[in-house]
């Protein structure tokens, strides 16, 4: 499978803060930026946090394989290798806002795949996923 990088622009309610959770706690590259946004890279995809007062506004949850997980979210798909490293840096890094802990969702199915979800300072709902291969990301 061959994926190009996708965009996604969502809103913050301070970019500082913002910018230090993503660079330097998920360990994103920075990009362009301005006074009002900033662009990184999630994991090679070119995201763009904007200043709105407010921040996110949450839009409630649904159930997946049994757990609740907030609507709306966003997040990025990694090797398994990449998520146990992740979710690992993750678990040792105080203050995360944690939705759900890294878990296995779907386990001897065949979508079986690992997932986490974080809050970023501005509420915004993030979710990452492992699996031990892309051709089962669509598994039914």
């Amino acid at each position: 499978m061959s994926v190009t990088p996708f965009h996604l622009a969502f809103p913050v309610h301070d970019l500082a803060t913002a910018r230090r959770f993503y660079l330097e706690t998920l360990g994103c590259e920075a990009g362009r930026a301005a006074d009002t946004w900033f662009d990184f890279s999630l994991f090679g995809h070119q995201m763009s946090a904007h200043l709105r007062e407010g921040g996110a506004h949450g839009g409630g949850s649904g159930a997946v394989d049994g757990t609740d997980v907030p609507i709306p979210h966003f997040g990025v798909v990694l090797t398994m290798e990449q998520w146990k490293s992740f979710a690992e840096r993750l678990e040792a890094t105080p203050g995360i806002d944690w939705i759900c802990k890294p878990m296995v969702r779907f386990a001897g199915e065949p979508g079986e795949q690992a997932t986490l979800f974080v809050r970023d300072p501005s509420g915004n709902a993030l979710e990452f996923k492992g699996f031990a291969s892309f051709d089962t990301i669509f598994a039914a």
